[in-house]
């Protein structure tokens, strides 16, 4: 460390001012010697110490406490620095490094010097610094006091010489899919700014660049309003989508592109604005994938206080949902920042201290982002939810929420009537539906045939008998029936799930018991947060701790009642079939070398899950079955379709459904394995699971087509 410079220019001026010191023991001396008998003392322990004196001088400097600072300056002895000026330098320093966690050691005082050698140690924006340092005192009638120059900030800082921070700003992460497309990256928009000495009519002006650019004219005078801003200053406004001529140059561009060119245009037909190039934030998948992504956005004072000391600036973004908020430490990297001293002619004189810039890591998924788009793509204008995994490894390959939002619109600086139309939008656009929950429906009874066998409750080959299209238990049920759609026989199993028999599981869960039920379904996870790297809303089997009724427990067995899932979880609990009886736990951080792991071991016995699985593979591949319309020749499919009634009481017909598909490759050895589960909401008078069954089979026409699904 450099310090001679710094103690030398210490013992010049303490040859300096010994005479002055010589003088006013003298003056002290001189007192003392005429003062009466009597006259009180002042006592040696009354007297606070050089050493003392020091430690409390630098504790003040974090507190940013400079009157406190100068009160225990000898003014005389330091060059007669004003309050004003001493303030100004010690806040535009410290403050400007961010002074905080100031230790300090005191190692040797020279009493006949009056000098306190000490180590100095505070954390800044730059990381650690710490160095050696000299401290100057002198005694007067009220004690000690500390002579201050600007060595007392760094032991080779002069008056003249000013300290500089220099930043680096570090590249966030990029988030992709399994095969590396890029779902969050570097892009480029237009950066609409203002120079505000060349506009002509001001106020005329900027009222249409206001208009043009969907922002309030306050918030634009503001921008100009700034100290820094000069009349040749370039002042940025807004962020907009930047126009690309490739597109410009199709035989039909977007619309949207074409209003974009548009809107430059206007723009700079206004004199003194100006549009250059800016690096973003881009979402190339925008409304398909903005739930699961999410978005950034630039820091608040707010952000800045909470996250204080985490390499946040003004200048930064921070991820505020979806990856970009779950991975925010990952894929915001640590900017560089240097500390450093620089002489009146601007050459570097010392460096303080410096952290290498650390860019973002990459986080790389297990999406698969064609199969994210064409879910997308056929539910846009629904309301719905997808969950697409591997029932053989766990790694979730699509996650979809519909309607959407672009993501993109956060970063161009959303306008508040455009947050409060997203906002009160009556079909939630901002929703995320696959985080919640859901009534299943029949998509249910599969698990409910699980439970029932794996308890001994339910033989597959009892005919349960024809009871024809509704049923009570007895008349203690009242006015209640189970109804179904379909009269079938034999009433067995497997033709209960072809079928899709609310009566037959109604019966089945009556057989089972609602302790049983209870206890199975919290074995398979009700009730307990998912182990995924998203937190999804906790499955229930009731809106209290138990199943309360026997009507309940019936309408439990096919779904309905107080039943609620996730539907991640739901895929979670039909992998077991695929998996002799294990519940997969899923996950969405790509692996290389992925081991599989069960969240659940043994949740079914193999002769369980095996006879679930060939009543669902009947489902789809029987020509009576409610799935059947999903049925190819190529591949071997299993699943189920649910409608799940949504309604205010038993007896209301006004009630809206649910419509449900779960359906998932039978083989282990099938070429590109899927367990796929969708829910759309508002399905009546619309062919219920029907019409999610169309949807869903042309998502599988494109992922088992021979090219696979393009990325």
């Amino acid at each position: 460390m450099k310090k001679g410079k710094g103690i030398n220019k210490r013992k010049k001026t303490r040859s300096r001012l010994l005479w002055i010191a010589i003088a006013v023991i003298g003056i002290a001396a001189v007192t003392a010697a005429v003062c009466v008998a009597g006259m009180l003392k002042i006592e040696e322990n009354a007297w606070i110490t050089p050493e003392e004196l020091l430690v409390k001088y630098m504790e003040h400097i974090p507190k940013q406490e400079y009157e406190e600072m100068y009160a225990m300056l000898h003014i005389e002895a330091s060059g007669n620095v004003s309050q004003e000026d001493f303030a100004a330098r010690n806040s535009a320093i410290y403050e400007g490094i961010e002074v905080r966690n100031m230790t300090i050691e005191i190692l040797a005082y020279d009493e006949e010097q009056m000098t306190v050698t000490y180590q100095a140690s505070f954390d800044t924006v730059a990381g650690n610094i710490s160095f050696e340092n000299e401290a100057l005192f002198l005694e007067d009638e009220e004690g000690y006091r500390l002579v201050w120059d600007d060595s007392m900030i760094f032991p080779n800082l002069t008056s003249s010489d000013k300290v500089r921070i220099s930043d680096t700003q570090a590249e966030r992460g990029a988030i992709l899919d399994r095969n590396g497309r890029v779902l969050a990256g570097k892009g480029t928009a237009s950066s609409v700014g203002i120079v505000p000495g060349k506009l002509e009519n001001r106020e005329e002006a900027i009222a249409r660049i206001a208009e043009l650019l969907e922002i309030a004219p306050e918030a634009i005078e503001k921008k100009l309003s700034a100290q820094w801003v000069k009349g040749d200053s370039f002042v940025p406004v807004k962020t907009i989508p930047r126009v690309e001529e490739i597109e410009l140059m199709k035989i039909k561009p977007d619309e949207e592109a074409l209003r974009e060119k548009e809107r430059h245009e206007k723009l700079l037909e206004i004199p003194g604005v100006m549009i250059s190039d800016t690096e973003v934030r881009e979402y190339p998948l925008g409304e398909a994938a903005a739930h699961l992504v999410g978005y950034v956005q630039s820091v608040t004072a707010e952000d800045l206080e909470e996250h204080a000391g985490e390499g946040y600036t003004a200048n930064s973004v921070i991820g505020r949902s979806g990856m970009e908020g779950l991975f925010e430490n990952e894929l915001k990297g640590q900017n560089g920042c240097r500390i450093y001293i620089v002489n009146p002619e601007g050459d570097e004189k010392e460096e303080l201290t410096c952290i290498l810039v650390q860019h973002g890591q990459d986080i790389q998924l297990t999406i698969d982002a064609g199969l994210q788009i064409s879910l997308y793509e056929q539910f846009q204008e629904d309301k719905s939810c997808s969950v697409a995994m591997n029932p053989y490894t766990g790694e979730v390959l699509a996650l979809v929420s519909t309607p959407s939002y672009d993501n993109n619109d956060f970063i161009m600086e959303l306008s508040s009537e455009q947050w409060t139309a997203l906002n009160e939008d009556k079909d939630k656009p901002m929703y995320n539906r696959f985080r919640q929950v859901w009534c299943p429906g029949s998509t249910f009874k599969p698990i409910t045939a699980a439970i029932g066998l794996q308890s001994g409750a339910v033989d597959p080959t009892e005919d349960y008998g024809n009871a024809g299209l509704s049923w009570q238990k007895d008349t203690s049920w009242g006015s209640y029936y189970v109804t179904t759609l379909h009269a079938y026989e034999p009433v067995i199993l497997e033709n209960a799930l072809i079928y899709s028999d609310n009566i037959y599981f109604a019966k089945a869960a009556l057989k089972i018991g609602s302790d049983e039920l209870k206890s199975s379904l919290i074995r398979l996870g009700f009730n307990e947060e998912l182990p995924f790297e998203i937190k999804m809303a906790e499955s229930r089997y009731s809106n209290t701790e138990g199943i309360e009724t026997e009507i309940q427990l019936a309408d439990s067995g096919y779904g309905q009642g107080q039943i609620l899932m996730n539907p991640l979880h739901m895929a979670c609990i039909y992998s077991a079939f695929c998996n002799e009886g294990n519940v997969i736990k899923p996950y969405l951080l790509y692996r290389n070398d992925a081991a599989v792991e069960y969240w659940i071991p043994d949740a079914f016995s193999n002769e369980t899950a095996s006879r679930v699985l060939e009543g669902t593979k009947k489902v789809v591949n029987d020509s009576n079955g409610t799935g059947y319309a999903a049925h190819r020749e190529d591949i071997l499919l299993a699943g189920k379709t649910g409608t799940a009634e949504i309604k205010a009481s038993k007896d209301d017909t006004s009630g809206t459904e649910l419509g449900w598909f779960a359906i998932c490759t039978a083989e282990k050895g099938a070429e590109r394995p899927i367990l796929m589960i969708s829910m759309v909401e508002d399905v009546k008078e619309r062919g219920g699971s029907g019409y999610v069954v169309k949807r869903d089979s042309l998502v599988l026409e494109e992922w088992f087509s021979v090219q696979g699904i393009k990325n």
